[in-house]
């Protein structure tokens, strides 16, 4: 028990490193908030002050006789998280199938990745009416579109890092492979894979952030009763009577963006960090 009690210290100071800047960032940006606005005369009417979003956070919905307006907005981040999760999801899928089929298939890379990569310049605004109304027509349920255009913003990060991340074996352990007679998924699976996992989990974090993009944007033109899309379009319409709302609908869905990316690096750790931990404390 003596003996775990330096690594339990260990860790309490690594995430103290870790947890304070973070605190530090937010308490300095609250400051230049209200400094800004005293600085400058800023109205209200712009920007707000803290604690007018902390007054409108606490009041009471539907008349006052309601549920507390950012229960109401958590209630709708949750529903705007279930659709980026889902997307994500199967943006990661696919772009792990895209990744896996153009290694073993050059040309296809050649033929496919300049589409895929020109795919990207589409404005997301543009294509998601497009998916929406075009799946709503076939019968698909809206939140299926909503998670399609999720997938088409989450797909390509995930494609170039997990291909980066498959081709990033050097040439003398793929040659090691060969000499113990490795077939190419026995290669993959052993050593490509492990070797990708750093790269996969970079663009999963980046596709992390854009799945809540996604999610908001798809909300918009699929008439979606809940998210935190519709939430931020009825805070601007009811800006000039309420504009504390608004602010706060974007906080909410900045601090859905932090989650969903502190989810994957929480998996990273898990995955990537694990054995590395293990093998460092091995060889203590």
């Amino acid at each position: 028990m003596p003996t775990d009690q330096p690594h339990t210290a260990a860790r309490i100071a690594a995430a103290l490193r870790r947890t304070l800047p973070v605190v530090a960032v937010l308490i300095a940006l609250l400051c230049l908030w209200e400094g800004a606005r005293l600085a400058f005369a800023i109205p209200a009417q712009r920007l707000p002050p803290l604690s007018a979003i902390v007054e409108t956070m606490l009041t009471r919905t539907q008349g006052g006789n309601g549920p507390l307006l950012i229960a109401q907005m958590l209630v709708n981040a949750w529903a705007t998280f279930q659709v980026a999760l889902g997307g994500f999801l199967l943006g990661t899928l696919l772009g792990c199938a895209l990744a896996l089929l153009f290694l073993q298939v050059s040309t296809l890379e050649r033929g496919l990745l300049p589409y895929v990569v020109g795919s990207q310049m589409v404005p997301i605004l543009a294509l998601a009416p497009l998916v929406v109304v075009g799946l709503g027509r076939a019968g698909a349920p809206p939140w299926v579109a909503r998670m399609v255009v999720v997938a088409y913003l989450t797909f390509f990060p995930v494609t170039v890092g997990m291909l980066r991340g498959l081709r990033a074996a050097s040439p003398e352990s793929l040659a090691l492979m060969r000499s113990y007679a490795a077939g190419p998924w026995q290669t993959i699976w052993k050593l490509r894979l492990p070797m990708a996992l750093p790269y996969l989990f970079t663009a999963l974090k980046i596709a992390a952030s854009a799945s809540v993009i996604g999610a908001i944007v798809a909300e918009l033109p699929s008439g979606a009763r809940e998210g935190i899309g519709m939430m931020i379009l009825t805070a601007a319409q009811f800006y000039n009577s309420r504009p504390p709302a608004l602010f706060l609908a974007i906080l909410v869905a900045g601090l859905l963006g932090v989650f969903c990316y502190s989810l994957v690096a929480l998996a990273e750790r898990l995955v990537v960090g694990g054995p590395r931990r293990r093998h460092a404390r091995g060889a203590e």
